[in-house]
């Protein structure tokens, strides 16, 4: 045998590797995905053509339990009815029916707008004045359920009013000249109140007092404003609170609570102020409302008559 024959051959294996079927779970995947990024632009895309009220309904809908939604407790999420409530699980006559609109009346975008513009315009007038640009730091805007409220507030340093008096300040004065033309582009009416500090006078509330100051206040501020160009048919109330209503997080004996709100009122809340609802339900009428339906009622008189006679016999 030859040398060459002494060699073994290699032999070379080869393994085949067979894949299994991987299915078609990457297109349940990709299909979800898919799904979730349409609702995500869609949302997108309604939130950008809603309007300010609608979001905010929205808002509410979604930070309202719903236990809380279908028993009727205390909405910690919201203080608003969604619109388009009706009869719900729990009440015969629906949510909106058991509040008070009055309560939870909210400013629509239009008047908003109306708001914020008037705002933006004082803020200019003052601005442009620099004898009244500093007092633009006691001067504070904020929507409330009743509509745009302006306040003036006092200061140690820079005060609005002489002590204990409502004598108004020369800057005071010119402030509220300023404002008083402005408030006429809004066909809203007005409400004037004044408010004190808890720093009582000498006598207490006996003789002259934080009432009378207030109420004064609020008045001298009325006054100005007329002088100033305001339209006196827009004035709707002036009143006087004393010290009763202090400034959230506030000492009732700090300056800041002496101030003055000038409040322009949304039309339903001008309109309630002007003619208040009277509730139903059983009451106390009147000699006088008995007396114009034409069912007096005399037994009580003559009860009284003729106890008084009794008293006067046993004389």
């Amino acid at each position: 045998m030859s040398a060459g024959g002494d060699k073994r051959p290699i032999v070379i294996r080869r393994k085949k590797i067979v894949h299994a079927h991987h299915g078609g779970s990457w297109k349940i995947a990709l299909a979800d995905f898919m799904t979730a990024l349409m609702a995500l632009f869609l949302v997108m895309w309604i939130l950008s053509v809603a309007s300010e009220e609608q979001r905010q309904g929205v808002a509410d809908y979604f930070s309202t339990p719903l236990t809380t939604a279908i028993t009727g407790g205390d909405r910690s999420g919201s203080t608003r009815v969604i619109p388009g409530g009706g009869p719900d699980p729990a009440h015969s006559d629906g949510e909106r029916a058991r509040i008070d609109t009055r309560e939870f009346t909210r400013p629509s975008e239009q008047q908003r707008r109306f708001f914020m513009d008037l705002q933006r315009r004082i803020e200019a007038a003052i601005n442009a004045d620099p004898e009244l640009r500093e007092l633009r730091q006691q001067m504070r805007f904020d929507l409330t359920p009743e509509g745009l409220r302006i306040q003036l507030l006092d200061a140690e340093h820079r005060p609005m009013f002489d002590l204990g008096s409502d004598r108004l300040a020369p800057y005071m004065r010119s402030l509220l000249r300023t404002i008083a033309p402005l408030l006429n582009d809004l066909p809203n009416y007005l409400s004037i109140s004044g408010h004190t500090d808890s720093v009582p006078f000498v006598g207490g509330y006996r003789g002259y007092s934080n009432w009378e100051l207030s109420s004064d206040r609020a008045n001298a501020s009325r006054r100005e404003l007329v002088q100033g160009g305001l339209d006196s048919s827009k004035l709707l109330r002036v009143s006087g609170f004393a010290d009763r209503v202090p400034l959230p997080d506030t000492d009732p004996a700090d300056a800041d609570n002496r101030r003055i709100e000038l409040l322009v009122l949304l039309p339903e809340v001008a309109e309630y102020i002007r003619r208040p609802s009277v509730l139903e339900g059983p009451g106390v009428p009147s000699p006088m409302s008995s007396r114009l339906e034409g069912e007096v009622n005399v037994a009580p008189v003559e009860q009284f008559t003729e106890s008084l006679r009794r008293s006067l016999g046993a004389e």
